[in-house]
């Protein structure tokens, strides 16, 4: 075994996902010593997502143990927490949960997300968010519905925070990033009070903000003795789960850029100013250097792969799609009804250009990958429309990523290099911020930390015949009355460029 001195710093990064605690050690080069997991329960009914914030603590200690096994005398230096962006409790004063954690994507608050929207039209209408019944200020409202007498000492707490009092043994300030989707403004940094007095909820409720990568506290004897991080470590203010994905994929310069094909396609990217967006379609997180990271999720993703071919392996189908460039048919492939991005259209349904029961099922499947490639340029094209530098490197992470043709094909329609991280786990994206809250600049901690497997280059010939299909798409589009024509013309002129 390795004496002490040997062992390297290592920076922690706790990730608290929906189904589990991913936790990761890291050294300054982006090498990962050690590595922890426990599952998570949720109880899930319709609209309903709750867990019990008291697994979420038990969850964190078994996986810090795990991830701390063998390390034992290796200096600690930091511990960065991300969470799912808009799950919220209350607590009182002492933290104890008062209610369950009402997860990211529960969606009772319908009503209170109609009240919330017309009160904060002013401050958030500026900054360019529609508040969700799913976001933390409606289920705010709804929580306060429920409980409408509330303990004195009560508090609103973040996820993140309740993590990170169990950390400290004390309350702590929540982070801007988490703080987001409560309402909080992050272009003046501070909590829009009259916004909330108009909806009659106590400010006394909401926790101090600072910004993600400032130094909330240190882990207390007690934390220490549960999860094996050192008494005295520093807890870093994080990020959510978006935006320490983007962090482990390296997208940290204004102009770079992180497209995340899951279920749905999220691109998230750096601006020196925030966007100003007449559509609302993307919101911006603010960095703890002051840029500003604008995001927006779109409806389409990989998710109508496993709709088109439920249980299939798509390996097979991905050799044979490569013969079908451009596909014989053109599909706008949404994963459920409404599109968010790069356009807002509640009524938008997934469509099919071309003979769909003449074609054969490979050039089905090519018709599949080429839309999503479409859609995903289509908001790069949405995006320069607003002024966003585009002319840094893009990133793939996803599980779409795993897929080497879809890759390529995508480089092909962005008619540019993508690179896809070695490592793009969120809890990878934290370890990265504590140390940037600890010992570095943020840049430069992801320089040393971050790592790239690969770069696809396009290939200029398949992007010349792509793009083809990719202009029916952009004018079914538009026909629809979904696209903008404004969109639809920047869209037709940079492909002609």
């Amino acid at each position: 075994m390795a004496e002490p001195n040997d062992l390297p710093e290592v920076w922690l990064g706790i990730d608290l996902g929906t189904q589990s605690v991913r936790v990761l050690a890291v050294d300054a080069a982006g090498g990962t010593r050690g590595s922890g997991a426990e599952q998570l329960r949720s109880h899930r009914d319709g609209p309903r997502h709750e867990q019990d914030p008291e697994q979420w603590w038990s969850a964190v200690r078994t996986a810090c143990r795990r991830a701390l096994d063998g390390l034992a005398g290796a200096p600690v230096r930091g511990v960065a927490v991300c969470a799912t962006s808009g799950t919220i409790l209350l607590a009182d004063h002492t933290g104890r949960a008062l209610t369950p954690g009402l997860m990211y994507d529960d969606s009772r608050a319908v009503e209170e997300a109609s009240l919330a929207a017309e009160a904060v039209a002013a401050p958030w209408g500026r900054l360019g968010h529609r508040p969700q019944p799913s976001w933390a200020l409606p289920k705010l409202l709804w929580l306060l519905g429920c409980h409408p007498r509330v303990p004195t000492g009560a508090r609103l707490v973040h996820q993140a925070d309740y993590i990170g009092e169990r950390l400290t043994g004390g309350p702590v300030a929540a982070d801007s990033s988490h703080a987001l989707k409560t309402g909080y403004d992050t272009e003046h940094e501070t909590w829009p009070t009259a916004l909330f007095e108009e909806l009659r909820v106590p400010v006394t409720l909401l926790p101090d903000v600072v910004r993600p990568g400032t130094v909330l506290g240190a882990v207390c004897a007690q934390a220490a003795e549960a999860t094996g991080i050192p008494e005295g470590t520093p807890l870093v203010a994080g990020m959510t789960d978006g935006c320490a994905a983007q962090i482990s994929a390296g997208a940290l310069e204004p102009g770079a850029w992180n497209s995340v094909l899951g279920t749905t396609l999220v691109l998230k990217g750096v601006t020196p100013r925030r966007l100003h967006d007449p559509l609302g379609v993307v919101y911006s997180h603010r960095a703890p250097n002051g840029n500003w990271l604008p995001g927006g999720a779109s409806s389409t993703g990989a998710g109508v792969l496993s709709r088109a071919f439920p249980g299939r392996n798509l390996a097979p189908l991905d050799a044979r799609a490569e013969r079908y460039e451009p596909s014989s048919l053109v599909t706008y492939p949404l994963a459920s009804r409404g599109e968010r991005f790069p356009f807002l259209a509640p009524e938008a349904e997934g469509f099919t250009l071309g003979d769909l029961h003449g074609s054969v099922e490979a050039d089905y499947h090519a018709s599949l990958l080429q839309g999503v490639a479409f859609v995903e340029r289509l908001c790069f094209d949405y995006l320069g429309l607003l002024g966003a530098p585009l002319d840094g490197p893009v990133t793939l992470t996803g599980g779409g990523a795993r897929s080497r043709y879809w890759c390529q094909l995508r480089a092909d329609v962005l008619a540019r290099p993508v690179g896809l991280p070695d490592n793009a786990e969120a809890a990878l994206g934290m370890a990265v911020l504590a140390r940037a809250g600890t010992a570095a600049p943020l840049t430069t901690a992801a320089r040393d930390m971050v790592r790239l497997r690969t770069v696809v280059e396009p290939r200029p010939r398949h992007t010349q015949r792509l793009l083809e299909s990719h202009l029916r798409l952009v004018a079914a589009l538009e026909e629809r009355g979904w696209l903008p024509a404004a969109v639809a013309d920047h869209a037709r002129r940079r492909v002609h460029l």
